[in-house]
């Protein structure tokens, strides 16, 4: 470790700073070489205080501070800091003092104080949700701590002053509406920002952050089932407080990412899970699919049509994979392959389940079901014999495949791509084979023979030490 950090590129770097066996010294040692790898490692818990310049690593300190572990002083440093963006990353921080929140609700730059309210306690976000600036109160309506009736005023606009400044009116004079293909460089605002004097794209993202914040109350958020901006609809169609009353109402909304956002609510009743099946539609039978708790019968309809999704590699739906024992005999014993094909992405099946879907004669069944745990060598060379390539990936990734086998896999040819991979990734790979994929011409499949834990130290030490001669030779490549 210590010899790859005196030599490490950026990726290296980077790479070592994820290790979890990285030691104090050397986490210290990676902070010294860069900022960004600072950052991350005090994020990650793997630098103090004392490892830390506020002055030369700033960054580091305030992602300290972040996690709630840097000395108040610094917080109070840094709330006068002449640097907006230093001000602005300690408003995110918490369990700051009371000065410090005052000074930063108090900042002259109102992306601080936007910043502050997003992350404020309830009693300063119940303020700042009142503020005379439309950005501060945007960020306020994204805030959980933000009191019920704050939020529900700022969706209505309710017993609330209306906002007298925004982000448009600041830079601009009204009407304005912005060019989303705008051509000056030093401009920030976002496209089709716009301000007739009502501050109408600031609080049109307020209402957008109001809807999606689970305590905004559901009295206040269903005054917009019927508002003509689609996005608004959307955010209360995936609302886990729908009303049914409105449930029925957006299930015929116009919209068909509203209605998807709707079939995937867990609020909603197999009755209107019924009627949103039979829309027909392709997105929302999908997020239907994905409904935790679908009836089978029709979770089956869903497969048959492939609105369930298909692929070995995918993980089984919601429905399937929390399914006690007694309801998974009903997919296994199905005539149609579509219910089939989703038991058999579970990975803790009953023994004759699992063995009874690894002979189903449905290749895409096979697929799901050759990377489960415990079948046996006969069965895996079986589902290879009958479906070759399209489960010979999965056969590689299943845990119990032997080692004879996994070699076998790596020299098939034509070449199996996927298959090959999962084998480089394998740790019943034999040594002797982890060497040779090292060669490989694929990069991944040779990064990953590379990082391979069966990877003989003789040849470790041989790619290190090439690497540290490479990284000394006055020719070597840029």
């Amino acid at each position: 470790m210590d010899r790859l950090i005196a030599v490490a590129d950026a990726d290296l770097a980077d790479s070592l700073a994820g290790r979890e066996e990285l030691s104090h010294a050397q986490a210290r040692a990676l902070a010294a070489r860069d900022e960004d790898l600072a950052v991350r490692l005090a994020h990650e818990g793997r630098l103090t205080a004392a490892d830390i310049d506020p002055t030369a690593r700033p960054l580091a300190a305030l992602a300290l501070l972040d996690r709630g572990e840097g000395p108040l002083e610094w917080a109070r440093s840094f709330a006068g800091s002449p640097v907006v963006e230093h001000r602005e990353k300690l408003a995110a921080c918490p369990g700051l003092p009371d000065d410090v929140v005052t000074a930063l609700a108090a900042d002259p730059d109102i992306a601080v104080v936007a910043e502050l309210a997003l992350w404020a306690g309830p009693e300063q976000a119940d303020r700042l949700a009142r503020h005379p600036h439309a950005e501060v109160r945007s960020a306020a309506a994204a805030n959980e701590n933000t009191p019920p009736a704050a939020l529900a005023a700022l969706l209505t606009g309710e017993g609330m002053p209306p906002a007298r400044h925004c982000l448009v009116c600041d830079r601009e004079p009204i009407p304005f509406v912005h060019d989303p293909h705008c051509p000056r460089r030093d401009c920030s605002l976002p496209g089709g920002a716009a301000c007739d004097g009502t501050h109408q794209s600031t609080v049109h993202t307020t209402h957008i952050r109001a809807l999606a914040n689970p305590a905004t109350p559901a009295e206040a958020a269903a005054r917009f089932a019927d508002h003509p901006s689609t996005l608004l609809r959307w955010m209360l169609a995936a609302r886990p407080d729908l009303p049914p009353a409105l449930g029925e109402r957006l299930a015929d909304d116009p919209s068909p990412g509203v209605r998807a956002d709707l079939a995937a609510n867990p609020a909603i009743g197999e009755p209107l899970m019924r009627r949103l099946a039979a829309s027909g539609d392709r997105e929302v039978r999908r997020a239907l699919a994905r409904h935790p708790r679908v009836p089978l019968d029709l979770l089956a309809e869903l497969a048959d049509a492939d609105a369930a999704g298909s692929g070995s590699g995918a993980e089984p739906p919601p429905r399937i994979a929390a399914a006690p024992p007694a309801e998974l005999r009903e997919p296994a014993r199905s005539s149609r392959p579509g219910p089939r094909r989703l038991l058999a992405r579970r990975r803790d099946l009953p023994a004759g389940t699992r063995d009874a879907l690894a002979a189903d004669p449905d290749a895409k069944v096979a697929a799901a079901i050759a990377s489960h745990p415990g079948l046996s060598e006969d069965r895996l060379r079986s589902l290879l014999h009958r479906h070759g390539a399209r489960v010979a990936a999965g056969v590689a990734a299943n845990p119990d495949t032997p080692p004879a086998l996994l070699e076998e896999l790596a020299r098939w040819e034509p070449r199996a791509r996927r298959a090959l991979l999962a084998a480089a990734r394998h740790p019943s790979l034999p040594p002797r084979t982890v060497t040779v994929l090292l060669a490989d011409d694929d990069h991944e499949v040779a990064e990953a023979a590379a990082a391979h834990p069966g990877l003989p130290p003789a040849v470790m030490a041989e790619l290190v030490t090439n690497r540290v001669a490479d990284h000394l030779s006055p020719t070597r490549p840029s």
